[in-house]
């Protein structure tokens, strides 16, 4: 049986697959990054994935054109990021808190719209789908062809992403500024660049991003939707930016083992070992929760993550005025 396991995993249909599950948790690792950097912690991806899933495969359906149902998606998400991002860069409430309650929202919006329109029927009509991309010849390539020219668009898109990313953020004044709001927001105030406009745009790309991740999960094969579809996948490309050291191309390999592994428990189904499906169904997270504590290392992430900025302001001027208003509250 170990032979077997051991095969398989060299197969090309694996290796395929890897890729393919690998998509949604990279383009929502790669949007999150843009939010980390800037300094907005983005636990909300779970959220922003999961409005992306519902609605994309609404659009699909409802307009038989799987490129409508890809934007409608992306703009699901970005409706959220922007819920987020004036939660946590105006009004400023805790990032952590925040992101809870995004996730709370999509899980409640996704679940009571699935029943309002298609009542408690899970054999709801399939919407169209992403197909793959024809390379001719390519595509027949012995071992490679499989697994690098039988793809689809939205798997080509999420890995030309990665060297996208990294020149946006490493290579650009304007990934510069983000890096810069993320270390030293004070420091980006003082040159004229609002930290805030940064922030939110951050967010937002953020939000399109994990959006278009949620699509990946509803039409690339299942053409369908049920409730919690993306199954914590937002929090596991969250671990990919923490594991890949808040770097695109870290990332994109820490989101490229999870898929792996996410492959490596369907087909460990299909052997037919007599263990409860649930499982297999759990090994991805396990996998995710061994490498975060076997494999990571000493990492930092930006300075000022997670920190609300407020202009003009410091932090201890901000810790006085919260500190008054709680012993006013104690105190009236």
């Amino acid at each position: 049986m170990l032979s077997t396991v051991l095969k398989m995993l060299i197969e090309p249909d694996f290796l395929a697959a890897a890729i393919r599950l690998t998509t949604p948790l990279l383009l929502a690792a790669l949007g999150g990054l843009f939010s980390e950097r800037s300094g907005v912690l983005n636990l909300g991806l779970e959220g922003m994935m999961l409005m992306g899933a519902f609605f994309g495969y609404l659009g699909a359906l409802y307009t038989q054109n799987v490129v409508v149902g890809l934007v409608i998606a992306a703009l699901a998400g970005m409706v959220l990021a922007l819920i987020h991002a004036i939660m946590s860069v105006t009004v400023k409430v805790d990032q952590i808190v925040t992101a809870v309650g995004i996730n709370m929202l999509a899980l409640g919006i996704t679940s009571t719209a699935f029943r309002v329109i298609f009542g408690n029927d899970l054999q709801q009509i399939e919407s169209p789908g992403l197909r793959t991309v024809n390379f001719g010849p390519l595509s027949e390539l012995p071992f490679v062809g499989p697994i690098l020219f039988n793809q689809m668009s939205i798997v080509y898109f999420a890995f030309l992403l990665i060297p996208v990313v990294h020149f946006i953020l490493f290579h650009t004044h304007w990934g510069l500024k983000i890096r810069a709001t993320g270390e030293h927001p004070k420091a980006v105030d003082t040159v004229g660049t609002s930290v805030y406009t940064v922030r939110y745009w951050s967010v937002i790309i953020s939000g399109l991003l994990a959006g278009l991740g949620g699509a990946a999960v509803t039409l690339t094969g299942i053409n369908t939707f049920y409730d919690n579809i993306t199954a914590g996948r937002g929090f596991i490309a969250f671990a990919a930016i923490v594991f890949g050291k808040w770097n695109p191309v870290g990332t994109a390999l820490a989101t490229l083992l999870f898929g792996a592994g996410d492959a490596f428990q369907l087909r460990l189904q299909a052997l037919g070992f007599k263990l409860p499906y649930q499982f297999f169904l759990m090994l991805p997270y396990v996998l995710t929760l061994l490498v975060l504590v076997f494999f990571m290392g000493p990492s930092k992430g930006p300075v000022a993550s997670g920190q609300a900025y407020v202009k003009g302001g410091s932090k201890s001027k901000v810790r006085q005025s919260k500190l008054k208003l709680l012993k006013r509250e104690v105190n009236p």
